[in-house]
């Protein structure tokens, strides 16, 4: 699947997530199949008003690459500026926010808080359209509520807009991360609009990409926290769509490699003590659902360096070989 000019496929996309989608998280996913991925989501205030953190958001490389960027913000005119640097920066796509449920961001009319105004998302994204010549697409709740799930009618108004595009995650914003994912909203959204649909929400597995496409017939997979402590689902999802053997299990020396090699890129980039404390988060759930996995995570909770850690994770793997 394409979106708009992008030479890539793009079937399995890494979400943005805050907090999470750095630029080191990036390149381990993509290691493992990830076609496209997503910077955290960005304050568009944040970039025109020269914020460093967030310009910092922006880092990249060669080995991150097709890169999108998702920004967050409720003026039109605001988001068109930093749509314009984003582009002027060599991202290679660009998203609107339209489904983050956290206070903070929709207490300013932004994120999901834009469900509730469609002619304000008609406005924000004709402005944006016509101010950027790189791709263009736009992440969706459900809806508002239960009550005013309206996905269909706004992915249509994108569509109208031009948007190259659509991401849809399948709860409403009141729901925020509780309760199972509608699928058949994406489906909804797929038979109502021609372009690209792309659905989200509950996907852990490559069985479970191939449930949503069956529910949903949509046309790509974006991955959210079933990528946490698991960055080769992306290669179950591929052998899924492909129609070939699942992986095997990996081993846990195998774990222990990706958990090393991923350790060692947030050191490189955010120096050793911030990159280990950026790290920890990820050791946890690099072991969740491992025999003896939580006694580890324990233990690791409280340690404060990468040699203090890699101590008492090989005497867990040493002790769960026996």
């Amino acid at each position: 699947m394409k979106i708009g000019n992008l030479k890539n496929d793009c079937r399995v996309l890494m979400a943005p997530m805050a907090g999470i989608t750095n630029l080191p998280f990036r390149t381990v996913v993509r290691e493992f199949g990830c076609e496209l991925a997503f910077t955290e989501m960005i304050s568009a205030m944040g970039l025109v008003q020269g914020t460093v953190k967030s310009f910092r958001y922006l880092d990249s490389g060669a080995a991150d690459r097709p890169l999108g960027v998702q920004l967050f913000g409720a003026e039109p005119r605001v988001l068109v500026e930093a749509a314009r640097i984003v582009e002027g920066h060599g991202a290679d796509l660009i998203d609107i926010n339209m489904g983050c449920p956290v206070r903070k961001v929709v207490r300013n009319g932004a994120g999901a808080a834009l469900m509730k105004n469609p002619e304000k998302i008609r406005e924000i994204l004709d402005a944006v359209r016509g101010a950027v010549k790189i791709p263009l697409t736009v992440k969706l709740r459900a809806g508002w509520s239960k009550s005013t799930v309206n996905a269909p009618e706004v992915a249509a108004i994108a569509a109208d807009c031009g948007v190259d595009a659509v991401i849809v995650h399948g709860r409403t914003a009141d729901q925020g991360y509780s309760g199972p994912a509608d699928w058949e909203i994406i489906g909804a959204l797929k038979s109502r609009i021609r372009i690209p649909v792309i659905g989200n929400g509950d996907l852990r597995t490559g069985m479970d990409a191939a449930r949503m496409k069956e529910v949903s017939n949509c046309d790509a997979f974006m991955v959210g926290r079933g990528a946490l402590g698991h960055p080769w689902v992306f290669q179950e999802i591929i052998a899924v769509l492909e129609g070939v053997a699942l992986p095997p299990p990996l081993l846990l020396k195998e774990r222990r490699s990706i958990i090393e090699s991923h350790l060692k890129r947030e050191v490189a980039y955010m120096g050793e003590k911030a990159g280990y404390r950026s790290f920890r988060k990820h050791l946890l759930w690099y072991t969740k659902g491992l025999r003896g996995g939580a006694r580890f995570r324990h233990a690791a909770s409280t340690m404060t360096s990468p040699e203090r850690m890699w101590e008492a994770f090989d005497l867990y793997l040493s002790e769960e070989g026996k």
